[in-house]
């Protein structure tokens, strides 16, 4: 029984840790609210996936409800990023890097939330939203940290894999590889039109060519 416990809680802790790389991914997203968007979606797949660690029905009705109330003033914060992004030259820059970090920090901390419900018995019905508020924002400050740890470990390995075997035969950059699986998503989610889709493709593939 604790090893089955174990193996859940690592399992949970990984697919918070992938969801949190995708929402920092999404709020690079340079067109405004499509981010704030994206990272919605994610948050919601993450408790989806999370019910499923922990063999809890999904309710997505209910999962929504959880989400926007925990998330809220979080997103209203992601939202004055997302504006800032239609100052040209800089407002993707700076409302990028804003976003990417506390899109990062909020999937952490509403996946640390649900996954501490779900330990104690608790299932997506019997959400005390208000009791758990204050977990979730304590849980928010630490996963700005975490969030960062993780950006800069993904700069440290792209830049180790750029300078380890120079000489080796150029191998496809997974990290565009990710990104451009997410726009595709994206699309066909309806989030973004097939013209905005293109362009943001060869802008990204240009980035690295």
């Amino acid at each position: 029984m604790s090893n089955n416990k174990t193996d859940r809680s690592k399992h949970a802790d990984t697919v918070i840790r992938n969801h949190i790389i995708f929402s920092m991914g999404a709020g690079f997203i340079p067109i405004p609210v499509a981010d704030i968007f994206a990272v919605g979606a994610s948050q919601l797949d993450m408790i989806r996936q999370l019910c499923k660690v922990y063999d809890i029905d999904f309710q997505e009705t209910q999962g929504k409800a959880v989400v926007s109330a925990l998330t809220s003033s979080t997103l209203a914060r992601i939202g004055a990023g997302s504006l800032a992004k239609a100052i040209p030259f800089v407002g993707s820059l700076i409302g990028g890097f804003a976003n990417s970090i506390m899109a990062g920090a909020s999937t952490y901390a509403l996946g640390e939330v649900f996954k501490r419900h779900f330990e104690t018995g608790g299932t997506i019905l019997d959400f005390d939203v208000e009791r758990l508020k204050k977990v979730y924002q304590e849980k928010f400050e630490k996963g700005k940290e975490v969030a960062k740890d993780l950006k800069e470990e993904q700069e440290a390995g792209f830049k180790a894999s750029k300078t380890e075997e120079p000489n080796a035969p150029t191998k496809p950059n997974t990290g565009v590889i990710q990104r451009l699986k997410e726009l595709a998503d994206l699309k066909e989610a309806g989030i973004l039109t097939q013209e905005e889709f293109e362009q943001m493709k060869k802008k990204m593939l240009d980035s690295f060519s």
